[in-house]
């Protein structure tokens, strides 16, 4: 699907909300120059290969925006799209703010804790943002795998708020000023909660029946048979028919005891042919390379050296080197 094709997008942000955003309407079809200062972005040394996949077929300009922003500002003059990371005030300092740019251009912050508020110049990452937003409390002092306020909170946020208002700006000729904070939103991935509810920790170990459970060989087998038809069929194929009562009940560690016990007998490989195609809502948990064996999509597109496009586009905007 290429719905932005003709769309330039230019990125001034670093580290992953930023570059992962851009990769999303990289995806969609838009052409993507990411604008890096002269050391570049911190993500080509600290995670280089997350960094060349999410890099892999936009472009590089280099512009130092403290000594020389001439490039950046008219480059982000134009552009039908601006994506900016840093505090609040500082892009506008700079001169690349939502000021500077041409009235039809969407333009969308990426920040921490929103543009105001006593937060809003405070240093963070994703860490952070997810402990400010109540999302750890379940779960600390253990910490998600993966970067939920970077990547959705933050990246995915941000991708849908710009295509929105892409989509008015087709039909209107108006562009936007978006704001995404990455603490809020990750808030409003678990606000329902504080209306209650059914189970304590119901997602995070407090049933049975929605949990991580050892097998013989070391592996684990994930279980998620929240619905009773589900818990009631997997019940029947580990030969524990009586046990479909408990799901709801009260003892919900010693449950899940006597299913640890069963799952420990057999080994994972073997689990997953017993289940078959069964609707028991059962699964591996799969290596990072085994998963990516069937579901990954490996990019064969070129990642960019740092500045590699620099000089085209100081020709193309006919700016002096």
């Amino acid at each position: 699907m290429q719905a932005l094709d003709g769309i330039l997008v230019v990125d001034f942000t670093r580290y992953l909300p930023g570059a992962y955003a851009s990769r999303e309407l990289l995806r969609l079809g838009a052409r993507i120059v990411r604008v890096e200062g002269p050391g570049g972005d911190p993500m080509r040394e600290s995670a280089p290969a997350w960094d060349a996949a999410l890099r892999a077929a936009t472009e590089s300009v280099v512009s130092d925006l403290k000594t020389d922003p001439s490039l950046a500002q008219a480059l982000a003059s134009r552009a039908d799209v601006v994506l900016e990371s840093f505090r609040p005030g500082v892009a506008a300092r700079l001169g690349i703010g939502p000021e500077d740019v041409p009235a039809s251009t969407v333009y969308c912050s990426i920040t921490g804790f929103g543009p105001d508020g006593r937060h809003a110049a405070r240093a963070g990452h994703d860490l952070n943002y997810l402990g400010w937003a109540g999302v750890l409390e379940d779960t600390a002092p253990e910490w998600p795998p993966v970067q939920v306020a970077d990547l959705a909170a933050g990246a995915l946020s941000a991708v849908v708020e710009i295509l929105a208002a892409l989509l008015v700006r087709e039909r209107k000729g108006q562009g936007a000023r978006i704001v995404v904070s990455m603490t809020h939103r990750s808030h409003d991935l678990v606000a329902h909660r504080l209306g209650g509810e059914p189970v304590p920790r119901m997602l995070t170990g407090g049933l049975a029946c929605y949990r991580t459970y050892g097998t013989a060989d070391g592996r684990h087998l994930t279980v998620g048979a929240l619905e009773p038809k589900f818990f009631a069929r997997l019940c029947e194929l580990i030969g524990r028919p009586e046990l479909v009562e408990r799901q709801y009940a009260a003892d919900q560690h010693d449950l899940a005891d006597e299913l640890s016990e069963i799952f420990e007998a057999r080994s994972l490989a073997d689990w997953l042919v017993h289940f078959g195609d069964e609707d028991v809502c059962v699964g591996p948990v799969w290596t990072r390379d085994e998963a990516a064996s069937e579901f990954g999509a490996r990019s064969a597109e070129h990642s960019p050296a740092l500045g590699e496009h620099t000089q085209s586009w100081r020709e193309e905007l006919r700016l002096a080197k």
